[in-house]
């Protein structure tokens, strides 16, 4: 990986680590991650990150029907769902192809640079 792309790359992945929406999981992947930078394990840990963090991103169809579900007003209270879920079906709207939360933003901009990071 070109070292202008781990740069960027490595700063995405602290913010994600840093974003409140990051789940457990995704944390101990960039941590693992990071932790691998510039050994011999850092393509075997990029390959790890890239999995995880596409399993973790969440697609805007999937948050929407999350928030217009029952599970989803048990989660975000009843009136927040409700805003999340307009939220949601407006970016869709706008093209959106994933959720714009901290963690999805920061998951979407490591993802971008996936063929380059993969080299």
């Amino acid at each position: 990986m070109e070292q202008k792309v781990r740069e960027y790359v490595e700063g995405k992945v602290k913010e994600l680590m840093e974003a409140h929406s990051c789940c457990a999981e995704a944390k101990a992947a960039c941590q693992s991650w990071l932790e691998a930078v510039g050994t011999s394990r850092e393509a075997e840990m990029t390959g790890k990150l890239i999995s995880e963090l596409e399993e973790d991103i969440m697609p805007i169809d999937g948050l929407i029907a999350f928030a217009g579900s029952e599970m989803g007003a048990q989660v975000f209270g009843a009136e927040q769902a409700k805003g999340v879920l307009a939220h949601a079906e407006e970016i869709k709207a706008a093209g959106a192809k994933y959720c714009d939360c901290p963690a999805c933003a920061a998951v979407a901009a490591i993802l971008e640079k996936k063929e380059e990071m993969l080299v």
